[in-house]
């Protein structure tokens, strides 16, 4: 049987793959691991329940609160909030768990549920498994006052605005600046434009206006040519788009030219170096992060510690060895200071405010680093479960890597939230990048067919 959790949570097709049924066992399966009594001194656990704009986010969510209040755990529900800002406010009301419905970047008939435990913190792989053991065991129903209640949190979005302003340190600190924000008609539809606008920024909101349906629809990170085309419609300074759930950021500069999570990352490891807080002048990154980023950070004696794909395993890295900055080239990325996950409005505020304190453009900020040319092929409707086992598959990539030598590298995986695998070529040139990508893709395609 496959394992239930992906890289980043349970995903599937709501009310087909990611039942109410499904919702409500994982809730009472993940009361009895996460939720042992009087952790915080509550009368009974405590969790935070929270979800991105998806209609299908509804019923999941009275799901979830049903299964936790029969398991004996008060509910705190703050509606419609970005993933980070769950995470945030998991420690900040000091819950037991939390939970996050939302299946971030993929299109609206998806969604998606994140555990996270005491501090805000995603679930290692062995808490994961535990939670799938559980669900489906007996166990003892309280009663009486021993059942959990649910209330509503007012108070949670601004608690949230808040935390993210005083990141920055100061007053308007980005006062001067035009920014252009998309927010997917997702979850940041308010936190975002508030918070910049908080600090002084001129902002202009597009896709704001989620109406349960069009979460992601030709919009936010996945779609980054609408913000490009709006930056220079509105000649702003640059702009940034998010996803979904808000937990990763791509950003614009004022000529339209897209900055991605690899550029955000040497942005951001240079200016915390600069005020010496680079944790031993280390920046997380995966290993699909573009080798210029590597490169880049060499020349100015910062390490790059490379890990599996996924900011679950970014932070893993920076929690077992105290980094202060992480991420995906996705645009995941971790200041760890101010948050324990991927926080893409907390991103674009501080790369913004290095923009406003450098009077650097964007443009000029990302230039640190040179992409190498990369291309990569998502393949479909293949045995993403075979991927690294098939013996051809593998030959094939042993030689591109060989014949690539130092000038680029391949990375084949299967995708962690959708049913395909991922193939990625970089090289000296973008032809040569889209040959390689290319071949590969179609023998992953003739060998792993389903």
């Amino acid at each position: 049987m496959a394992r239930l959790f992906g890289t980043d949570g349970v995903r599937g097709v709501a009310n087909q793959d990611l039942t109410a049924e499904l919702a409500l066992d994982l809730s009472v399966a993940a009361a009895h691991v996460l939720g042992e009594a009087g952790a915080f001194g509550h009368r009974q656990p405590t969790a935070l329940v929270a979800r991105d704009p998806r209609a299908s986010g509804e019923f999941l969510e009275a799901a979830v609160c049903a299964g936790l209040a029969s398991a004996g755990v008060d509910v705190i529900r703050v509606g419609v909030i970005p993933t980070p800002a769950a995470a945030y406010l998991v420690n900040e009301f000091r819950t037991d768990l939390g939970v996050m419905l939302s299946a971030s970047h993929n299109p609206m008939p998806d969604n998606g549920i994140k555990f996270f435990q005491r501090g805000g913190v995603k679930l290692a792989d062995d808490l994961e498994d535990a939670i799938e053991q559980r669900m489906g065991e007996p166990w003892q129903r309280p009663t009486g006052e021993k059942v959990g209640r649910i209330q509503y949190s007012a108070d949670a979005v601004k608690t949230y605005i808040d935390h993210l302003v005083r990141s920055l340190r100061q007053e308007q600190a980005l006062k001067g600046l035009t920014i252009v924000l998309d927010t997917a008609n997702g979850a940041s539809f308010h936190t975002a434009p508030t918070a910049f606008r908080a600090q002084g920024a001129e902002v202009i909101a597009i896709h704001d206006e989620p109406n349960g349906i069009n979460i992601n629809d030709g919009a936010g990170s996945t779609h980054p040519e609408k913000l490009q085309a709006a930056v220079l419609a509105n000649h702003a300074d640059l702009g940034f788009a998010f996803d979904g759930d808000a937990d990763r950021c791509l950003a614009v500069d004022h000529e339209g030219n897209l900055v991605d999570g690899d550029q955000i990352l040497a942005i951001l490891a240079l200016a915390l170096q600069e005020d010496h807080r680079l944790a031993s002048n280390t920046v997380v990154a995966t290993i699909m992060s573009n080798l210029g980023l590597t490169l880049a950070m060499r020349e100015h004696e910062i390490h790059v510690d490379q890990t599996k794909v996924g900011d679950r395993y970014v932070l893993e890295s920076m929690n077992a060895n105290g980094f202060s900055l992480g991420g995906e080239q996705s645009g995941h990325v971790i200041m760890s200071e101010f948050a324990t996950t991927g926080d893409g409005v907390l991103t674009g505020l501080h790369v913004a405010a290095r923009v406003a304190r450098t009077g650097k453009s964007l443009q000029e900020l990302a230039s640190v680093m040179t992409r190498l040319p990369q291309a990569l092929i998502n393949v479909r409707g293949v045995d993403k479960l075979r991927a690294g086992m098939d013996p051809e598959v593998n030959k094939a990539v042993a030689d591109a890597n060989q014949t690539l030598g130092d000038t680029g590298r391949v990375v084949l995986r299967p995708s962690g939230t959708e049913p395909l695998v991922r193939v990625m070529v970089e090289a000296a040139t973008q032809d040569e990048a889209d040959s390689i990508c290319q071949r590969l893709a179609g023998i992953v395609k003739d060998r792993l067919a389903i």
